[in-house]
């Protein structure tokens, strides 16, 4: 039986084992995937012993992504480009790590909203933590020209943009929503609105009806960005696809199968999420 987990301070909220769960069923595979409360300063120390813990592999969710990327061994393109790992396995006794989140992001926006790069327009990204860095890397990846961060923390948004590059743009927050109006796609990827708590204070009136708003906060499903554009008619894409699309590598690795990322999955999570 092979065993992968979760682990993360706190963790109590993660659906992944919910997610993990359904496809080791779905699959008939003989094996589990639990939830680890691991502290920060244990963090290394778990990550080398995962063998002898009788772990094939991890995800890994904050604050712990930087300290998984520099316990690997190896570590994938993905993870390099954002200097953080969320997925880890163990291949010829070597920790190799990489990053889901923008094959995750990136697959679900292309599935949720199709054609979203038909024009040629910047991208609008909220916040410049890890969950931005690894966005901005996919939308780079797939050859926008220009992405303009906006940030609270204005030095944060330009250590950012010194890691990619002149094709990323840096405004004030101030400026988020008058920098927006012409974008293919806004992304929130800050935790504002998470739990319903803080609100973005964003106007979306003026914004470019083909413009595409995402939020990856996933609880709530729809968050006050999202049903302030759908009011407005703009395409919404929610968090949760993310949620499905990033676990899909990982499954893969430690068990052996590619899984598939079905309605009947999607509501189930959803299930889960509304009835809290």
């Amino acid at each position: 039986m092979k065993h992968a987990c979760v682990i993360g301070c706190p963790v109590e909220h993660s659906r992944s084992p919910l997610l993990h769960g359904y496809w080791l069923k779905k699959y008939g595979i003989d094996g589990t995937y639990t939830k680890r409360a691991v502290v920060p300063e244990a963090v290394a120390d778990f990550l080398l012993s995962l063998r002898a813990n009788g772990y094939v592999g991890c995800n890994v969710t904050v604050p712990h992504k930087a300290a998984a990327f520099s316990a690997a061994d190896e570590r994938e393109d993905s993870a390099k480009a954002v200097s953080a790992a969320n997925t880890l396995w163990l291949s010829d006794g070597k920790l190799v790590a990489a990053n889901t989140d923008t094959y995750g992001y990136m697959t679900n926006l292309s599935q949720q909203a199709p054609g979203w790069d038909r024009r040629d327009a910047p991208v609008s990204i909220l916040g410049a933590g890890g969950a931005a860095r690894a966005i901005v890397f996919g939308f780079l990846d797939a050859g926008v020209s220009e992405i303009r961060v906006f940030n609270r923390t204005r030095a944060r948004a330009e250590t950012l943009a010194q890691q990619f590059g002149p094709c990323v743009k840096v405004f004030d927050w101030s400026q988020r929503e008058a920098g927006s109006r012409d974008s293919a796609v806004l992304v929130n990827t800050t935790t504002i609105g998470m739990n319903g708590v803080g609100t973005l204070d964003f106007d979306l009136a003026g914004f470019d009806p083909e413009c595409v708003v995402s939020d990856i906060v996933y609880v709530p499903l729809e968050t006050e960005l999202l049903r302030k554009a759908k009011s407005q008619g703009l395409r919404i894409v929610d968090g949760v696809g993310m949620l499905l699309h990033q676990g899909v590598p990982g499954f893969g690795k430690w068990f052996g199968v590619r899984p598939e990322v079905t309605d009947e999955l999607r509501n189930l999570i959803v299930g889960n999420i509304e009835g809290g």
